[in-house]
Formats: C-alpha cells, structure tokens, sequence
C-alpha cells in the first residue's frame, strides 16, 4: 500500500469502525475491490484505492454536514488538504449528482467539485456499488434491489436511484469491458 492509501485506510477507520460497524465493513470490502481494478485505472491505481477508502467518510457522525455524505465527505477531504481530484471523486461517487439533484444540492456539488469521467471514476463505482452494506458482492442489480428495499418506496435515495439506475449501469457495463479487456 502506499502512503495515500495507508494514510485514507487510518483515517476512515478512524471515523467509522467504531461508529459505524456496517459501514466499515463495506468500506474495507470496496477498498479491496479497487485494489484488485488497480490495474483499469493505470497511474491512477493509489488514487482510486484511496477514494475507495474514504468513499463513505461523509457517513461519519463527526464529519456529516448537510447529510448528503458525498458531500460533506468531500468538503471535509478538501478541508483537511487532500487533492481535489480525490474530494472530487468522492463528492461525484456512484452517481451523487441524481441524489445531490434529489437534496437540492445539485448546483452546489457542481460548483465545488469537479466531475469526472475517466477508467478510475468507473472502477469507483464498480466498486462501491458491486459492494453490499455488509462487504458481501452483488451485482449492480442485486444492489439497486438491496438498495430499495432498505430504504422503501417513497425514500428520497430510492427516488434519485430510479433516475440514477441508466447512468450507474452504464458506468459499470464500461468497467467490466475493460476486466474483459485486460490481458491474462
């Protein structure tokens, strides 16, 4: 591991561990994930292995802000001295734009945080969505249905995820084209 990725591993143990059991163990199981896609996202390999880990950081009852965790972990990324580009891949994760939009928050995650679409904001959301609340693997679909189930019909994350679902599905169509595509 490197520096970065040591240095996000600590820190997003340090917020959510003991606070947040579940939430843990899915950050760590998304951290592995990323690491065996190190190879999808080139130079950007310690990058997306460090976004893995703080990912979720936004979830930590020390750190939440406005309750959208994309955001308030990228503000509090941004705020510490991370790089942009790592508060930028946590604050767009997984299609926060759709719930950010659901928040009335869409024009501010736009402002403050750039959106980027590359091979490593892919493998993000690969991992992080092919990923269950407890680390097991999923499809995306299964997911999506874990997903709306826990949180019911008429919740806010259900409602951006039915807007989301195309753009999310697509993201990960394109990640698993390239595992298709690396060589053995």
């Amino acid at each position: 591991m490197s520096r970065l990725q040591d240095v996000a591993a600590q820190v997003a143990e340090q917020h959510l561990a003991v606070a947040m059991p579940n939430r843990w163990r899915h950050v760590q199981a998304v951290a592995r994930k990323a690491a065996d896609l190190g190879s999808l996202a080139a130079r950007d390999a310690d990058l997306l292995v460090a976004a893995a880990w703080l990912h979720d950081i936004g979830y930590a009852p020390t750190i939440t802000d406005t309750g959208f965790h994309a955001l308030d972990g990228a503000r509090w990324l941004r705020a510490s001295g991370y790089n942009l580009r790592l508060a930028a891949l946590v604050a767009h994760h997984s299609c926060a734009q759709y719930e950010a939009d659901e928040r009335g928050l869409g024009g501010i995650l736009k402002t403050e945080f750039p959106y980027e679409l590359s091979p490593t904001a892919d493998a993000l959301w690969y991992a992080d969505m092919t990923t269950g609340p407890d680390g097991q693997d999923l499809t995306v679909k299964d997911r999506l249905a874990e997903i709306r189930n826990r949180y019911g019909p008429d919740d806010l994350v259900t409602r951006f995820w039915e807007r989301a679902e195309p753009a999310l599905v697509d993201s990960i169509q394109r990640t698993e084209e390239r595992i298709a595509n690396q060589p053995m």
